[in-house]
């Protein structure tokens, strides 16, 4: 039997000590701890710790968006979903980080940036044990072991692990330069580029040879240097 406490929070989870009204909810508290998911779809099979959350996911195999944003007309699926999305026309971030003051948009998003203060990450790839603070970084990083590449070029075919490296590669068909240099005003199709090239204007060589310490604008600059040595020796 669980333990319990007296008031009115008198059902204690016997994991983590919470406490709850109703022996219910505190039912529903302790598949956090189980895993359990009682509730499937009988659609997808995707399952669920609450018949609620069952109830809302539903909504996605029938296609039907009752809730429209007034302002840009934008359909959602449910009440909450468009609650959230009227903070990009109103700028509301109700949620606030009480470590930095940063505040977000969806609570979701400030559960995962305080990650950055606590260095949790309690997603864990179960290939190389490598561990991350988001479950959609998790799924990214397991391309590299399945080989899966998900975003495909238009143009040429050509398919990447990751959006932003599929983002990239479209501008080489666009012609696409967004990163400029403030201080000549060249362009530049990836921001690294550009950083690199901005070290012309600064002078800065942050990569130096160890043997002789000469310093190079690029990682690629110090390699063909070492190679130097090496026929030396």
């Amino acid at each position: 039997k669980p333990r319990t406490r007296e008031g009115p929070q008198s059902h204690s989870c016997q994991h983590c000590d919470k406490s709850f009204a109703t022996s219910g909810y505190l039912l529903i508290h302790q598949r956090v701890h189980s895993g359990e998911k009682p509730y499937s779809c009988d659609k997808c099979g995707k399952a669920f710790k609450q018949k609620c959350h069952l109830n809302r996911h539903k909504i996605s195999h029938t296609g039907e968006k009752p809730h429209i944003c007034g302002q840009c007309g934008k359909a959602f699926s449910l009440a909450d979903d468009l609650k959230v999305h009227y903070g990009i026309h109103t700028g509301e971030k109700p949620y606030s980080c009480d470590q930095c003051g940063t505040t977000f948009s969806k609570k979701s998003h400030l559960k995962t940036h305080n990650y950055i203060h606590t260095g949790e990450k309690p997603f864990s790839c179960d290939q190389c044990e490598k561990s991350f603070a988001t479950l959609s970084d998790l799924k990214k990083h397991r391309r590299i072991h399945s080989g899966e590449k998900p975003h495909s070029c238009k143009q040429c075919g050509k398919a990447f692990p990751r959006l932003c490296a599929l983002k990239r590669h479209q501008r080489t068909h666009t012609g696409e330069k967004p990163y400029w240099c403030d201080l000549c005003g060249k362009t530049f199709a990836r921001a690294y580029i550009l950083q690199v090239h901005r070290r012309l204007h600064t002078g800065e060589k942050p990569y130096w040879c160890e043997q002789c310490e000469k310093t190079f604008i690029t990682s690629g600059a110090l390699s063909a240097h070492q190679r130097i040595h090496k026929k030396s020796i």
